[in-house]
């Protein structure tokens, strides 16, 4: 079987790596890819939204399976070019993406079928939102409507900064057209938690729970990022509590989903607050996150093939899922300035020992080839990812890992699983 993996970031660097351990795969080429991809199957020069390009060579190629992994290629319509051209391809379609692809359309899902989610209102004008605002209990979150790269919310604890947020989104159009709306919501206390699951249309099955570090800064500080590192299985999410999930939010949505005539086949992502053992949700997202993705699928025991193959076909529910009994953790190395302005460019050193420890994987996400010399080339640089027995030994493992590896200014939190320890046994 060839394979083909759109995107070029850690999450595909991760999704290539575990497509490389299935042994229906003969070939992966990845569009465009990275050095770290490279290693794994053949690059292809093509970049992610050139939907002509990838479905000329899916079709040239031969291709039997095309997987997608970010988010803006799904919101503007790749499977529905490539089912058009009769090729198989894992991803929900663009009608389903509306879920990702603006928020208020989600928060109006979520109201009409009774999904537990913040209470919200949506604007265009910044004075309405602003006197809005000022009539509301702080803190408040403000969104931008669109895809921002997982910046686009503002927590927003003073009524300065929420004037502040509004008027970047709105006026200042720091989110260009992905900020022609924004939705204003309650602030929901809690801890966060993401649940991905497989859907078919028909059947939805939950994956393990993780948990992700959004914040620049230890201790959850500082503005949002596309995420500083992650781990997996979180024990927040006991047996009780994703019974719950399931019960009052992935089955309502694929319900909710079936009740708009949406045929939503792939990955849904639910990422949720959880306080007093009520989960309510945050955002979807429509694929994999990044870096949730770097610590599930090295606990995926099932091949992924398998499972990509039973969801395109209609037939998850006969699809036997397993998971490895382990922890993941995920230490996100990114360029210093990030998730502002950086210099890339900067050479990295100390990769091949790193990934030579045991229980390590380093998936590249901002990086370059130039030679022999690997350069960063983007904010978040690597994911390196530990497995083991218990976090404590994840924790140390990774870190281990992180310590070989050098380029200059880099950024690390070196707090990730911090909240393992605060009440839960490890």
């Amino acid at each position: 079987m060839k394979v083909l993996v759109i995107g070029s970031g850690g999450r595909e660097h991760a999704l290539t790596w575990k497509l490389a351990c299935s042994g229906k795969v003969k070939k992966i080429f990845i569009a465009p890819g990275n050095p770290g991809t490279g290693e794994l199957g053949e690059n292809i020069p093509i970049e992610a939204l050139d939907f002509s390009a990838l479905v000329k060579f899916a079709r040239e190629e031969g291709i039997d399976l095309t997987i997608v992994g970010p988010e803006e290629p799904l919101v503007k319509g790749i499977v529905d070019r490539f089912q058009e051209e009769g090729l198989r391809i894992f991803g929900p379609n663009q009608e389903a993406a509306r879920l990702e692809g603006s928020k208020v359309y989600a928060k109006w899902f979520m109201k009409k079928y009774r999904i537990p989610t913040a209470e919200y209102e949506v604007f265009e004008d910044a004075e309405e939102a602003i006197e809005y605002i000022k009539g509301k209990e702080l803190p408040l979150v403000i969104k931008a409507e669109g895809l921002a790269a997982g910046k686009g919310v503002i927590v927003a604890r003073t009524l300065e900064e929420a004037v502040d947020g509004v008027n970047s989104i709105l006026v200042d159009k720091v989110y260009g057209s992905a900020g022609i709306r924004i939705v204003v919501e309650e602030f929901l206390a809690g801890e966060e938690a993401t649940i991905l699951a497989f859907t078919d249309g028909k059947t939805i099955v939950h994956m393990l729970a993780s948990q992700d570090h959004k914040q620049v800064y230890e201790k959850d500080q500082g503005p949002n990022t596309g995420g500083m590192g992650a781990y997996a299985p979180a024990p927040l999410v006991d047996e009780a509590l994703m019974e719950r999930v399931y019960r009052e939010i992935l089955l309502p949505t694929l319900r909710g989903l079936q009740g708009e005539g949406i045929d939503y086949r792939g990955v849904l992502y639910c990422g949720l607050m959880i306080k007093d053992g009520v989960p309510k949700v945050l955002e979807y997202n429509v694929r994999f996150g990044d870096p949730e993705a770097q610590v599930i699928l090295p606990l995926l025991k099932t091949d992924l093939v398998e499972i990509a193959e039973a969801v395109i076909e209609g037939r998850l529910e006969k699809q036997q899922i397993e998971w490895h009994d382990k922890k993941a953790l995920c230490v996100v190395m990114a360029s210093g300035g990030y998730p502002g302005e950086y210099v890339a460019g900067k050479e990295i050193s100390g990769l091949d020992k790193a990934s030579s420890l045991p229980d390590i994987q380093v998936f590249q996400a901002g990086t370059k080839r130039e030679g022999d010399r690997l350069l960063t080339a983007g904010g978040r640089v690597l994911a390196v990812t530990a497995t083991g027995d218990t976090f404590k030994e994840v924790i140390e493992k990774a870190y281990e890992a992180v310590d070989q590896i050098y380029f200059p200014d880099f950024h690390v939190r070196r707090d990730i699983g911090w909240k393992i320890f605060k009440d839960q046994e490890v």
